[in-house]
């Protein structure tokens, strides 16, 4: 049987565009269909544009530490209008850049929604059907809000980027990464933020201690952290939004914006028709080569809801590119990634936490919390944590966790020494880089505790 494709990737994110690029490189006859921007969630609505947002709300800080190094400068205010206009335009040439990557490797590409028709066919929004001998899904994930009492008034992670005018106050609701990074955005760029967490502490699977700091040093920056609330409903109020929360409290904010959970986009795209399996969450099963029920049709990238980072959507996509083009099945490693939450303070992470480590072998923690020496001199009393995770059986890190200004540069590099299978000693002989905040991992000689 001949088809008008060897592989049709629906979805053009970052996990999509490299499966799509890597094939073609090969000499892959490929096709990919969007439906809205490419570069999907991390370059239009996710981790550049809000790593972008990150580097602006930082600047305030900044100046005051100037001041206390000796500088003459005067804080102004925070020009939204012309900070946002810089932004899309560098979302832009992002995109442009994904789909010239596409056209220079002769994708053929289909600015429109598709669905699958059958196990070899799909179809495209304007009812044209194309064929391909396997097909890849990657369709990512998308926010999603409760069902409550005025809910329709809420944004999202997609729309902030979008928003007219810079509210003056605003409500998250939400205890993940994600409202906890805007939460330290909106704060930054001098909005009034109350963050709302129906949990006990914010960042539920992260490492108590680690995120315990986070929590404090939010709150002392001034963002109003609310635990074990949650929003029973609200309504317009003139220009504004009434919110009654399950404490008792009732507020009017300018906006409210919800970071409550992701799910899989994988809605309305004939799965169900073919047999293909979802789990639960609505996340398409898939097996360690990213291969569904049906032989001919693959999926990765947060559709699958395994691991949901951009880098992982990347080795995903080559690794079913190396499986299913070059006749050498590769299954992506999960395990040991590296991970940064750009909350202020940032925080980033490889490995087990102390508290998932003590429940499967006996464990030394090492740890150690201070002001580092730029903020202190500058009269900050934001605190860093160091803290290393080492089994008392093997001697491994199983776990490294920092709490810290560029904690996610700092993680990069010790995830290397971690999946390598470093242990405490291989650390203890690194010679220490003087002065520097990383050189604390390297100089912990007496555990904190054990467990």
């Amino acid at each position: 049987m001949s088809f008008d494709y060897d592989l049709f990737v629906i979805g053009g994110g970052s996990g999509g565009v490299r499966a799509a690029r890597v094939a073609a490189q090969r000499g892959v006859k490929v096709a990919l269909a969007e439906e809205d921007r490419y570069g999907g969630t991390c370059v239009i609505r996710g981790c550049v544009p809000k790593k972008l947002m990150v580097f602006a709300s930082e600047y305030a800080g900044m100046v005051e530490d100037a001041q206390a190094y000796g500088w003459d400068l005067s804080p102004g205010s925070f020009d939204w209008d012309r900070f946002k206009t810089k932004l899309h335009a560098e979302l832009d040439r992002l995109e442009g850049i994904y789909r010239g990557i596409l056209e220079n490797n002769s994708v053929e590409t289909f600015d429109q929604r598709a669905k699958l028709a059958d196990a070899h066919t799909v179809e495209l929004a304007d009812g044209t059907r194309k064929t391909a001998k396997h097909i890849l899904i990657a369709t990512g994930g998308w926010p999603v809000t409760p069902e409550f009492p005025g809910s329709e008034l809420a944004i999202t992670s997609n729309e902030i980027f979008h928003l007219e005018k810079l509210p003056e106050t605003m409500l998250i609701v939400g205890g993940g990464y994600i409202a906890c990074e805007f939460a330290g955005i909106m704060n930054g760029l001098g909005v009034k933020t109350t963050q709302y967490y129906r949990g006990a502490q914010i960042l539920r699977g992260f490492d108590d201690e680690a995120r315990g700091l986070i929590s404090e040093e939010m709150c002392q920056s001034g963002v109003d952290l609310h635990l074990g609330t949650n929003v029973l409903e609200m309504r317009k109020e003139g220009d504004k939004i009434w919110v009654k929360a399950t404490n008792g409290d009732e507020n009017l904010f300018d906006q409210v914006m919800f970071a409550t959970g992701r799910s899989p986009n994988a809605d309305g795209l004939g799965l169900e028709e073919l047999g293909i399996e979802r789990d639960r969450a609505g996340a398409i099963v898939v097996d360690q080569y990213s291969q569904t029920g049906v032989p001919s049709v693959y999926a990765v990238g947060d559709v699958t809801n395994r691991v949901n980072l951009t880098p992982v959507a990347i080795r995903e996509g080559m690794a079913f590119v190396e499986t299913v083009f070059a006749g050498n099945p590769t299954s992506p490693d999960h395990e040991l990634i590296p991970t940064a939450i750009f909350t202020q303070p940032e925080m980033g992470t490889v490995g087990l936490s102390e508290e998932a480590a003590a429940e499967q072998e006996e464990i030394e923690v090492y740890a150690t919390s201070f002001k580092p020496m730029q903020q202190a001199f500058a009269g900050r009393a934001q605190r860093v944590l160091m803290k290393l995770i080492v089994s008392k059986a093997t001697r491994k890190v199983l776990g490294c966790h920092i709490v810290a200004p560029g904690a996610g540069e700092m993680i990069q590099l010790a995830g290397i020494a971690v999946k390598m299978g470093a242990t405490k000693e291989d650390f203890d002989r690194t010679v220490a880089v003087h002065p520097t905040m990383s050189e604390e991992l390297v100089t912990m000689k007496t555990p904190v505790r054990t467990a």
